[in-house]
């Protein structure tokens, strides 16, 4: 009995799956008020297009978006004064900015070349 294994990137795809169902979560999450919990699909967004994705733009792209997250988190984490949950503390701005990197990373995603 052999085992395969199966490929990262499917279909001639150039952009594992993995990111652009990651990138599409981000702004749903954000704007559906879990902006905490939005935190995984910005680790899986970063990490598996660091590691795996081919195109260079894909990779700016998911840093910048992990960029975006990052700053109201940190300001939420560290004020001492800050609301109860980070989606209530982060400013429309922020959200704004998450939504658009977000929106910045599925175009280069769709965008990519292909194999």
């Amino acid at each position: 009995m052999t085992t395969t294994s199966k490929p990262l990137i499917h279909a001639g795809r150039s952009t594992p799956p993995a990111v652009t169902v990651a990138s599409w979560a981000v702004p749903v999450m954000v704007l559906g008020r879990f902006a905490l919990l939005a935190i995984v699909p910005v680790a899986i967004a970063l990490v598996v297009a660091l590691r795996h994705a081919r195109d260079r733009t894909v990779r700016w792209a998911a840093t910048l978006l992990t960029l975006t997250y990052a700053i109201p988190l940190v300001v939420w984490l560290t004020r001492p004064d800050g609301a109860p949950s980070l989606s209530k503390d982060m400013h429309p701005a922020s959200v704004g900015l998450i939504v658009a990197a977000s929106a910045a990373l599925i175009v280069t995603i769709l965008r990519a070349p292909r194999r």
